[in-house]
């Protein structure tokens, strides 16, 4: 339950990140005990708010502070490259490495509230195994202490992800798209749990049934204004709001318009009249100019990608792929289960089973070649969407990145094709390191385009991703000729892509 205490507050911040401007004067606060949506474009810089919330990051101007006393925990989207070879339990001690303290930041200057002494640190270390176990059972999941994170499937590194921010019983605790990867009961889990959390949450998502369910307000990041709104009232209530407040803005500059055109029409026929006439214009032309000063500066909605379309491979026919085996993990063993399953064109296999029964590792088999059970007839190209995106190479930029897959295309037709996808002159020169999450799927699909692939391999293709650009993407692969295997635990997504065969993985 929300209190009227104010924990933490942005006063009149400003942060670029490289050349780009990511807040302008932003003013917001944040009650205690309240439970908030970060909201806002792929790319507008909701994970930099909390990394300038936490304390990693300083503001260029103006001043962020988090009450004297408070702790934060940060949930990221994914875990660090350098983390994967880490166990479980090496994990959860990273957690407490560092002291975990609230900070003042302003121009210039932080200042530590508090900090824990190295003892009380060692202390969390000394009997963190049986508070591992059971932070484990609060995200619903088994996980051996020695295992090493890289060989945890997606929804297990996100569940870890999870747990790790919990352990640390902050008071404030930043979740980034935490229902990435989660199945429907990972989800459904989760969802309770933040309904029953007793202290300070905000979280970044694009899953809106997920937010409506213990959403109590939002803060808008406006990408083009820089600025920050604040709303009260559950996600789909404030999401209406905002669609009703710009369409009013929209309607009233539509008025203005015709207002506008209508007097300079007549200012300009009474100028050409001349004597008194002249001074009336004059008059006309005063109140145009006050007309114009009344129009609302239009905030543009999010900006949806365009309709695009992956092109098949060319000269394809008779059997692409054919699986007789796969392997299911269960109890973390690999188990071969018999199967018999063959995809020509135009054909789509659904793969599905819960997190970390394997669906990840068969698939970067097979796209690599190295599954048994399977065949691929020679020369099928495989384009490869992968849910964490290390088939992008982050030290390319984007324009490298394109430029690598695209086959027998002109600049012009590369340009135009990281546009459809909200790649700009200015993004295609950044390296993909660099990007947000969602701008990494958006180059990845844009990969795939200009691959011009014969199989289509998708592994939770909507993480990361706007909720605006979804459609625009279930009708691209609705509508590929190609053969397809899919993942994903979403089903309304799902729904929209014409399925023709299901594989589940724990039902063999």
């Amino acid at each position: 339950m929300a209190t009227n205490e104010v924990i933490i507050r942005f006063n009149k911040v400003s942060f670029e990140y490289g050349k780009k401007q990511i807040l302008d004067e932003a003013d917001f606060s944040i009650r205690r005990g309240s439970k908030i949506t970060l909201m806002g474009q792929n790319g507008a810089g909701k994970s930099t708010i909390f990394q300038l919330i936490s304390g990693e990051l300083k503001p260029a101007e103006g001043s962020i502070v988090v009450a004297d006393g408070f702790t934060i925990a940060n949930a990221r989207q994914i875990i660090q490259r350098g983390q994967m070879a880490l166990t479980v339990r090496d994990f959860f001690e990273t957690a407490f490495a560092e002291p975990s303290f609230a900070k003042t930041s302003a121009v210039g200057s932080t200042k530590s509230a508090f900090g824990q002494t190295q003892s009380a640190v060692r202390g969390k270390i000394y009997d963190i195994e049986p508070r591992i176990k059971k932070i484990l059972e609060t995200v619903n999941l088994k996980a051996p202490l020695g295992k090493v994170l890289k060989t945890f499937s997606g929804g297990q590194q996100a569940r870890l992800l999870l747990a790790q921010a919990i352990i640390q019983d902050s008071d404030i605790l930043l979740l980034d798209e935490p229902t990435n990867n989660l199945d429907k009961a990972g989800i459904s889990h989760l969802s309770q749990f933040l309904a029953d959390y007793q202290k300070t949450c905000v979280v970044i998502s694009h899953d809106a049934d997920f937010l409506n369910s213990f959403t109590e307000g939002v803060l808008y990041l406006d990408i083009f204004t820089k600025k920050i709104e604040q709303y009260t009232g559950n996600y789909f209530d404030v999401v209406a709001e905002i669609k009703n407040r710009l369409e009013r803005e929209r309607m009233k500059n539509i008025r203005l318009e015709k207002d506008i055109e209508h007097r300079k029409e007549q200012a300009n026929f009474f100028a050409q009249k001349g004597g008194h006439l002249r001074d009336v214009a004059r008059k006309m032309r005063e109140k145009i100019d006050d007309l114009e000063e009344e129009k609302v500066e239009e905030r543009r909605e999010d900006k949806a990608i365009r309709n695009f379309k992956i092109p098949c491979q060319e000269d394809l026919s008779g059997r692409i792929l054919e699986l007789k085996s796969v392997s299911v993990i269960k109890d973390h063993k690999a188990v071969k289960k018999k199967v018999d399953i063959t995809l020509k064109k135009k054909e789509r296999l659904l793969l599905a089973g819960p997190n970390g029964i394997g669906k990840t590792t068969f698939l970067e088999k097979l796209a690599t070649g190295h599954a048994t059970g399977e065949y691929v007839s020679p020369g099928v190209r495989i384009g490869y969407y992968r849910q964490d995106f290390s088939t992008l190479d982050f030290n390319k930029t984007v324009y490298e990145t394109l430029a690598d897959a695209m086959r027998n295309g002109t600049e012009q037709e590369l340009r135009s094709c990281a546009a459809g996808f909200l790649l700009d002159a200015e993004i295609l020169k950044t390296r993909i390191g660099s990007l947000s999450e969602g701008q990494k799927g958006l180059v990845a699909f844009a990969k795939l385009v200009l691959e011009r692939p014969g199989l289509l391999i998708l592994d939770e293709p909507t993480n990361h991703i706007n909720f605006r650009h979804i459609p625009v993407i279930a009708k691209a692969l609705d509508g590929y000729e190609g053969a397809m295997i899919l993942v994903s635990h979403v089903p309304e997504f799902v729904k929209q892509i014409r399925i023709d065969q299901v594989l589940d993985l724990e039902a063999l």
